[in-house]
Parts: C-alpha cells; sequence; structure tokens
C-alpha cells in the first residue's frame, strides 16, 4: 500500500513511517522543511515537501495520486501561536481531507485529540483554541464522502510501545505512548478498520488488535 502522511515529521508520523516501512508498505511523508528529508529517508519513508499552510486543494491533490491511504498527522506543534492551530489543526486536515477527495483517495485518518468537543468557544487561550481547531475539523471529516476515521489519543508521552490500550467513543483520561498510537494508526491502515468512525484511546489493557476488531 502507498499511504501519504501529512506531518511527515512529526513523532508519531516517524514512527507509523517506520512501522509501515517495515511491513512492505509504501509510506509518503509531507514535509515543510527539505531539511528533514534525509530523516524520512531513514525510517523508510519518502519525502515530499509541502507546505499545507501554502497550498491549496488542486496542489495537495496533485501528490496523492494512486495513493491507498492518507493520514494527517500534522500539528502546529508546542509553542505555536492560536492563529497557527487553527491554520493547521484545523485548515490542514479540512484541506488534505479534501484533496483526498479531489484525487479519489477515499481512505483518511484524522489524527485528532480527546476532549476536542470540550472547549470554551469565546476563549483565546492557545490550548482552548486548539481544541476547538481540532473539534471543528473532526466536524468537517466527518461530513465528507470519505472512509474516513477520527483517533482521538490522550496525552502523549515519548514511552515505549505497550501494545495495550483503551478505546471508547469517550474514556476516562489518560496518557498514551506516540508509539502505540502509531501502531493502532497501521492496524487501522493495513485492515480498513473503524470507517466512519470516532474515538478516544489511552493506555489500556486491550491488545491494540483486539481493540481495532471491538470497532
Amino acid at each position: 500500500m502507498r499511504i501519504v502522511i501529512a506531518g511527515g515529521h512529526g513523532k508519531i508520523a516517524m514512527l507509523l513511517s517506520r512501522l509501515l516501512a517495515e511491513a512492505g508498505h509504501e509510506p509518503i511523508g509531507l514535509i515543510r522543511n527539505p531539511e528533514h528529508t534525509d530523516d524520512l529517508l531513514a525510517v523508510g519513508a519518502t519525502p515530499v515537501v509541502l507546505d499545507l499552510e501554502q497550498s491549496d486543494v488542486g496542489e495537495v491533490a496533485d501528490v496523492l495520486g494512486d495513493v491507498d491511504a492518507v493520514v494527517f498527522a500534522a500539528g502546529a506543534g508546542p509553542g505555536s501561536s492560536a492563529e497557527r492551530k487553527l491554520t493547521v489543526d484545523r485548515d490542514g486536515a479540512i484541506l488534505l481531507a479534501d484533496a483526498a477527495g479531489e484525487a479519489g483517495v477515499r481512505r483518511l485518518i484524522v489524527i485528532s485529540a480527546t476532549g476536542a468537543d470540550d472547549f470554551h468557544a469565546e476563549s483565546d487561550d492557545v490550548f482552548q483554541v486548539y481544541l476547538r481547531a481540532k473539534s471543528e475539523a473532526d466536524a468537517m471529516v466527518r461530513g465528507r464522502d470519505l472512509d474516513w476515521t477520527i483517533v482521538r489519543p490522550g496525552a502523549l508521552t515519548n514511552d515505549a510501545a505497550t501494545g495495550l490500550v483503551n478505546i471508547g467513543e469517550t474514556v476516562d483520561s489518560g496518557r498514551i505512548p506516540r508509539a502505540d498510537v502509531a501502531a493502532l494508526v497501521a492496524r487501522l491502515i493495513v485492515e480498513n478498520g473503524a470507517i466512519h468512525r470516532q474515538f478516544e484511546v489511552v493506555s489500556g489493557d486491550t491488545p491494540i488488535a483486539e481493540a481495532v476488531l471491538s470497532l
């Protein structure tokens, strides 16, 4: 399979690319900074320099030709402004969904955030704007005629993968290693699982394979 990953140099994206490449698939990472090219090559991904904030639907659709799935793993990142939470976390996800539709790629997985719908609409606090951005992006994706899945992980850590998760429409707050999120997304891609499902996920006691089947 050929899988395009937006936010290709992000921590989850890099872990996901390595998993997919090791399984014989072809991950393609979209990156803003050409200096990250070698990092993607090192994990088995094909780098494509494309800035979602500076691109239109047609330009993004052009790089989605002959692709089996698309993953939105991009984010403005820690320390970024409220404005960029909207232009990256929200508008970037919507742009990718629209480009997938134009390119005829049905499978889309969006990495969002637990509790995204619980935000203060009138607040200009950066974290509240971040939650709003994720919530609004997720809502727009759910309205697209695509085979979408929205994954809402809890607080992300750099701990080693456990392979064990707790998944549900909503779950108690918790943490989860980025490596487990990557493994979950990889399984969703390969098994085409959880289509038209939005769920939260944190560390738990259910093997990822079993958790995906439960969806």
